[in-house]
Formats: C-alpha cells, structure tokens, sequence
C-alpha cells in the first residue's frame, strides 16, 4: 500500500497530466481523453461498490469492516469520489471537528460549528491564547487541513474568528466600561 505522501504526489501528477490535455489543440483527443477516464472511473466505481456489499453480507460483521475503511484516510478518499462512503457529509464534518479538538485543545483554543448546508460549512475559531507559537492563522491552517481530510467534499468553508488580533483596545470597549473610562479620564 503506498503512504499517504505517495499517494498526494500521484494525485497532484494525475491533475497536472489532465491539465496538460485540457491545454492540447485536438478537441477529439480532449474528448476521448474524458471519455477513458470516465469509463475507468465507472468501472472502478462498480467495483468498489460490489467488494462493500460483499463486505456487508449478513452475519460477517462486515459493517465494522466499512466503517473502518471509511476511518481511514487513503480509503476515505475514495469513497467519497465514488460516492460510496458510509457516512454522510454531516457526519464526517462532525467527526472531524470531533478529531481536531484535542489537537486544538493542546493551543488553547477550540472551534464551534455555526452552519451546514449545501456542503459549505462555517466554524468560529474560539483562540483563548497564542502560546505555543500558534497563530491564528496557524489555527485557522490546521482546521482546514483536518476538516478537508475528513470531507474533501466540502464546497467551501469557512473559519471565523481567524484574523489577526491587533494589540490595541477598540474605543468601543473603553466606551462600554463606563467606570474604566471615567478612570482614564480622570487621570489625564
């Protein structure tokens, strides 16, 4: 089984072969081109699909068989391409979200899911520090890295709360702090 690493380099090699074709002046080898990559994508979308009922045959325990095939990131992958995985987008948003906390937990910070739908999801970044040089860019990089993983799928997403923080205090909390501005006011 190639590692994971093997397997991006092969994906980013098949994406830089199919730009090369979109590029080429003959629409007919265009058109043909597309033609044996569908054809090759069906069949072997048939085929995964016949191997998980097979898997899932009655009294096998075939079912934890699925379910760790779709835990797994080379796998997963697939079954999302050929729409075969065995959890929903929601699910896998979840789950990935799920995963990432402890890894946010260990910066101090957190994300929370503000909305679904149509696969485009929206999180908050709740960064309570910056220790451990962590950004919230960083932050930000880490969360979608995971989520994608988790859900290439996804149409878009988005993470609030990422932005850079200057180091001034906004009028507006002085302004909110009624006894605090009073406080400064008296001091000048």
């Amino acid at each position: 089984m190639p590692p994971q690493s093997d397997f991006q380099q092969r994906l980013k090699s098949i994406e830089t072969l199919l730009g090369q074709i979109e590029a080429s002046a003959d629409p007919n080898l265009r058109t043909s081109v597309q033609e044996l990559v569908q054809l090759v994508m069906d069949l072997h979308g048939a085929g995964l699909e016949r191997m998980l009922e097979l898997i899932r045959a009655p009294g096998d325990g075939g079912e934890i068989l699925v379910d760790q095939l779709g835990r797994d990131d080379l796998v997963c992958s697939l079954l999302v391409l050929y729409g075969l995985h065995p959890l929903n987008l929601e699910a896998r948003v979840l789950q990935g979200i799920d995963k990432l906390g402890s890894r946010l937990r260990s910066h101090d910070a957190e994300v929370e899911l503000l909305s679904m739908e149509d696969g485009a999801v929206r999180l908050r970044l709740l960064a309570h520090s910056h220790g451990c040089g962590s950004s919230p860019h960083s932050l930000k990089e880490l969360i979608e890295e995971s989520l994608y993983q988790a859900a290439p799928d996804l149409t878009s997403l988005v993470v609030e709360g990422a932005e850079e923080k200057s180091g001034f205090v906004p009028l507006e909390m002085l302004q909110a702090a009624p006894s605090l501005a009073n406080g400064l006011k008296g001091g000048l």
